[in-house]
């Protein structure tokens, strides 16, 4: 385990990070060059906002054991200018995330394409006034390109769907510290569940929603958050899907009943500001790149994080969270 982590109101610095920390301040070692990546928080509406998390088996080398938004890294194929598109151009959504129109068509294919993977949740439709309405119905897709039998742009293009760009909302933007031998460039977005979709691990079969938070079965078959890989049934990175209410997956955290990474426990503070998935998704926000930073003093380190994005209307504060070794709270405010 390289990375920080929420446990209880802590972010730990394992020692290996401490100590790439120290090798890079002291001129020995230069950053490893961060790979893209995009995330989505995916939304539902129940007696308040819910976010739908995953918690990674605790076997990876990488976030074992956390919470995470459903994501992955961008893939060559994610730029394929051949898939079918529907919302704003990409010209138009890399004005909103401050990038070229190739690198934002690539993110959002990404987006979607790694929330199908790791959902089932297709963010997608046969035209830019429709969406898939049965999720069910995509597991034998899903399943395909799980286990690279498929690619994104062959399921679409064989079921006469397009991307919505329009549904996915740019979020934040969290870039691995420069401490960390794996680095992300990763790119969040809102979206919320579309109707008659559902949430769940299991390629093979969704399951039909209760209007409760929603446990998978324990099992081995989706792709990772912020990293490489596609998974097989029986062979990926996350063992339980469950939505949550975002102060209750803090609450967790707090109480170490769950692990969140920085990044995550951020941005569930900043969503539980609202009240609504209307609400969330109403909010323009500027694609401000957040970088923690691993802290050291003598023996002591621990991680700096970014000031939380403000509410509409206050004004951003100018320097990072800087908190006292070992401590650093995830204000109500994150591969």
């Amino acid at each position: 385990m390289n990375e920080p982590r929420m446990a209880g109101n802590r972010v730990r610095v394992p020692a290996p990070l401490a100590q790439r920390a120290r090798e890079l301040a002291a001129g020995r070692l230069t950053p490893a060059v961060p790979a893209d990546a995009a995330t989505v928080i995916l939304l539902r509406q129940r007696a308040g906002v819910e976010a739908y998390l995953l918690r990674r088996i605790r076997a990876l080398e990488f976030a074992p054991g956390a919470c995470v938004f459903p994501g992955g890294s961008v893939d060559a194929e994610d730029a394929d200018p051949d898939i079918g598109w529907a919302g704003p151009s990409p010209a138009d959504v890399a004005d909103r995330l401050s990038t070229s129109p190739e690198r934002a068509r690539a993110l959002v294919c990404a987006a979607v394409r790694e929330t199908f993977e790791e959902s089932g949740v297709l963010l997608a439709g046969p035209s830019p006034a429709a969406l898939v309405d049965d999720s069910a119905a995509l597991a034998r897709d899903r399943h395909a390109l799980l286990t690279g039998t498929t690619s994104f742009g062959e399921l679409l293009g064989r079921r006469g769907l397009m991307l919505r760009a329009d549904l996915l909302v740019p979020w934040t933007r969290w870039l691995t510290p420069e401490a960390s031998h794996r680095r992300f460039d990763t790119w969040f977005f809102a979206a919320a569940l579309p109707p008659g979709q559902t949430a769940a691990l299991e390629a093979a079969a969704e399951h039909p929603d209760q209007g409760e938070p929603h446990h998978s079965e324990p099992h081995h078959s989706e792709p990772g958050h912020g990293e490489p890989g596609h998974g097989e049934p029986g062979h990926g990175e996350s063992d339980q899907g469950t939505w949550l209410r975002p102060a209750g997956a803090l609450e967790a955290a707090r109480t170490g009943e769950i692990t969140l990474l920085p990044p995550t426990a951020v941005t569930l503070g900043e969503l539980a500001r609202y009240d609504s998935v209307t609400a969330v998704l109403a909010q323009q926000r500027t694609m401000t790149m957040r970088m923690p930073r691993v802290m050291i003093d003598g023996a002591q380190a621990w991680l700096a994080l970014p000031p939380p994005e403000p509410p509409p209307g206050q004004p951003q504060e100018s320097q990072p969270q800087e908190s006292q070794p070992q401590e650093s709270q995830p204000q109500e405010s994150q591969p």
